[in-house]
């Protein structure tokens, strides 16, 4: 079941996630991604943006040092973690965080957790990423989105 936050599955410890609303206005909206006074920022080291297409699937990848902030500003998409951190108390715990244009979250993903995002909407997403560390090569690994390893199935779920 799917909570108020559009999160199903979890939690998984350490993750975060905060409704972010938009500001409107008759000239458009602000929505605000993350301030250095939330109780959710730790350190900058970048801010990115990734467009994804409609049904595409960007993971699995995971962090051996940086810690995410994802915000999904364009469209609509299903974030996915799963905790495979030895001696994790979540150990082989899973979340899909529904985000984008009509549910506004901040979501924090910390170092080690697994992650992956589908477009799900008609259009191109856009999604923020205001990361702990700049991008370094080397503490990232990743995975196939459909590799085995994970147990977890991207297909869309009728009914």
């Amino acid at each position: 079941m799917t909570n108020e936050l559009g999160v199903k599955g979890g939690p998984i410890d350490g993750v975060i996630v905060v409704r972010r609303n938009k500001i409107p206005d008759e000239r458009g909206s602000i929505l605000h991604m993350l301030k250095k006074e939330d109780p959710e920022f730790i350190k900058f080291g970048e801010i990115y943006f990734s467009n994804i297409f409609p049904n595409v699937i960007k993971g699995w990848h995971i962090h051996s040092k940086m810690e995410l902030n994802y915000v999904t500003v364009v469209g609509d998409i299903k974030l996915v973690l799963y905790d495979d951190r030895e001696g994790s108390k979540t150990r082989g715990g899973l979340m899909e965080i529904f985000m984008g244009e009509r549910n506004s979250l901040l979501v924090k993903v910390p170092k080690m957790i697994w992650n992956g995002f589908k477009c799900v909407g008609l259009k191109e997403a856009v999604v923020a990423n205001c990361s702990s560390l700049s991008h370094d090569p080397g503490e990232i690994k990743r995975l196939d989105p459909l590799s085995k390893e994970i147990p977890y199935d991207w297909t869309l779920k009728n009914g």
